[in-house]
């Protein structure tokens, strides 16, 4: 009795092509069933070119209360009461003009906000600006 041995040369193989013929076939099965919808976009309109406006400067009215919590308007020393008629006599003068207060960090709060105050009375929201080199 012979004995027959298998040599590691037979090995079984696997045929890859017919799996990939059903990949295709179905790629393209998917490719050609498949709907395209177009999202609806926004028109854009895009403004047209116009020659630029010259623009008119306004200069803010600036309220400075120094660290001697002296209150100047236009380089002038002004007292407490008279803010807000000035701060009225500039916005009638230009409408779009702003006010600013300037103040320094050792101003006492209680005329800073007095300076506020005055300004809201005239219908004028002011902007505030800290500043420490105010004198």
């Amino acid at each position: 009795m012979k004995h027959r041995f298998r040599h590691d040369n037979d090995e079984a193989k696997v045929d890859l092509t017919p799996m990939l013929d059903i990949v295709f076939i179905m790629l393209i099965f998917f490719i050609v069933t498949a709907t395209f919808v177009r999202e609806a976009g926004l028109d854009v309109t895009k403004p047209e070119d116009t020659p630029d406006k010259p623009q008119s400067t306004v200069i803010a009215l600036r309220i400075v209360v120094d660290r001697n919590d002296r209150i100047e308007i236009k380089r002038r020393d002004v007292d407490l009461r008279a803010i807000r008629a000035v701060v009225e006599r500039y916005i009638a003068q230009s409408p779009k003009g702003s006010v600013v207060i300037q103040f320094s960090e050792s101003a006492s709060t209680g005329i800073v906000v007095e300076v506020m105050d005055q300004c809201k009375l005239a219908k004028v929201t002011p902007s505030l600006l800290v500043s420490a080199d105010v004198e």
